[in-house]
């Protein structure tokens, strides 16, 4: 398996590749970037998910909050999404755009909402029963809803080793077919209260998929760190296998992890089963032009992270190169939000994608 590094204060860079099909990715020479200059904070705990709403705005969404906002660059505002005093969503945790098409994952009241760029509310979506409560991550446009489906782990956890599934609905959710199946997670067993249990390793990864408008899905597999591609039709095809290192789970790692926790509730690390390696992607965006956005792993003390942009087929185009602890959170059309935790909260961050340097050809 392999893997590599990324978030800001920032010092990126731009790579075009000229690998293809698949096989190995080849890494070409790094274009340097300047440092982030639009700034927005907000006093959340953890990092936030966001989708882009065009030149400067961003939807973004803290579930540990219960917060739906847009974030507007252009005039350094944020402001509650549908106003301050929606009763629309209680609880929102996962947000997607479809278009000009805000929809917004709420638990609280069991259903996605969907909303125009101004923020007025255009539908509601219910949980889909049948996929026991499961609301949509996608659409493409012919109007079909995509779902990932985990598997029922019981009550020893053990159903967690099972695949999650991809499945896509009609509007009507009349009907449901499962389109692809991701890696199943990386289980240990633990011993609780004199019972045993299966549980994720911590710091392990998951493979991550979307879909284009057409309906194609795409799939970034852990296995062999590269992407698939499912047409509506059924044809599969393959990327190139991305040329990442290995990084070890180290201490330092493990104590990064448990300093999430307050002082006063902080477990011990010998209650978590712990990863051997990382993997070699924490985050996937789909961003305007059909290109895939990989946030690459790194080791605690490491200050440079890479986010690798991979084109339709999968090959490897472009890489960024973060300093810092920014992490990336979406991508638009020209631009990149960052998220970065601090003392008072979160730091948003928007920092300009450069155009790509032309390939010099060969005399």
């Amino acid at each position: 398996m392999s893997r590599s590094p990324l978030p800001c204060r920032l010092a990126m860079t731009a790579v075009v590749v000229v690998a293809c099909g698949p096989g190995r990715a080849i890494a070409p020479p790094e274009e340097a970037l300047s440092l982030p200059a639009d700034t927005l904070n907000v006093g959340w705990g953890q990092l936030p998910v966001a989708a882009p709403l065009g030149a400067g705005r961003w939807v973004v969404v803290a579930a540990d909050w219960d917060a739906a906002v847009i974030a507007d660059f252009n005039r350094k505002t944020i402001a509650p999404l549908g106003g301050a005093k929606q009763k629309a969503y209680r609880h929102p945790f996962r947000v997607f755009v479809a278009g000009d098409t805000i929809y917004l994952a709420d638990w609280g009241l069991r259903r996605t909402t969907v909303w125009n760029g101004a923020g007025t509310l255009l539908d509601s979506i219910p949980a889909a029963d049948a996929l026991r409560g499961g609301l949509p991550s996608g659409k493409d446009a012919a109007g079909q809803l995509y779902f990932e489906v985990k598997p029922d782990p019981g009550r020893d956890g053990r159903g967690n080793a099972d695949s999650t599934a991809v499945v896509k609905s009609p509007r009507s959710l009349a009907r449901f077919d499962t389109v692809e199946r991701l890696a199943p997670l990386d289980l240990r067993q633990m011993q609780r209260e004199q019972n045993n249990r299966f549980e994720r390793l911590l710091l392990s990864g998951s493979d991550l998929w979307g879909v284009w408008p057409d309906g194609t899905v795409w799939i970034v597999r852990l296995l062999r760190n590269q992407i698939i591609t499912r047409s509506p039709l059924g044809k599969t095809s393959r990327g190139p296998e991305l040329p990442d290192p290995v990084y070890e789970v180290t201490q330092a790692d493990r104590d990064r992890y448990l300093q999430g926790f307050p002082a006063e509730v902080r477990p011990k690390e010998t209650d978590f089963p712990w990863a051997i390696i990382h993997p070699p992607f924490l985050s996937a965006f789909m961003a305007p032009g059909e290109t895939i956005w990989l946030e690459k792993s790194k080791p605690a003390r490491d200050s440079v992270r890479r986010i690798q942009v991979l084109t339709r087929t999968g090959n490897l185009s472009r890489v960024l190169r973060l300093l810092g602890e920014a992490r990336p959170i979406a991508v638009g059309g020209e631009a990149l939000l960052l998220a970065e935790q601090f003392a008072g909260g979160i730091r948003l961050m928007q920092v300009r994608i450069p155009v790509a340097q032309p390939v010099a050809s060969k005399p």
